[in-house]
């Protein structure tokens, strides 16, 4: 599978204030060609992905964005942490689509 590379600002989701979701968005260009590569969608049009910021992997999901077209990954504080990165940071991203 195909890695796919890009840079964007990390950013919070406001709409939620009882606890803290950290997320980037993937350029819509590079959204198309993963939801090419991955297959079908899971639930709630998700894809799977191994992803990678500095030195941190790990698997998680990705979601589909109505307002961009394109899909959000989530970061967990442990990477935000160990990458000493905070919102409004921009982030090299690489992202691979992985099978269960």
């Amino acid at each position: 599978m195909e890695d796919f590379s890009f840079t964007a600002e990390l950013w919070q989701w406001e709409a939620q204030t009882t606890s803290s979701w950290f997320f980037v968005t993937l350029p819509v260009e590079l959204a198309d060609d993963l939801r090419m590569q991955a297959g079908p969608p899971r639930g709630f049009g998700s894809i799977r992905v191994e992803a990678v910021i500095g030195a941190s992997v790990w698997r998680t999901s990705v979601f589909p964005s109505t307002d961009t077209g394109s899909f959000v990954l989530p970061v967990k504080k442990p990477v935000r942490i160990k990458e000493g990165v905070e919102p409004g940071d921009s982030v090299e991203v690489s992202v691979r689509p992985v099978e269960d």
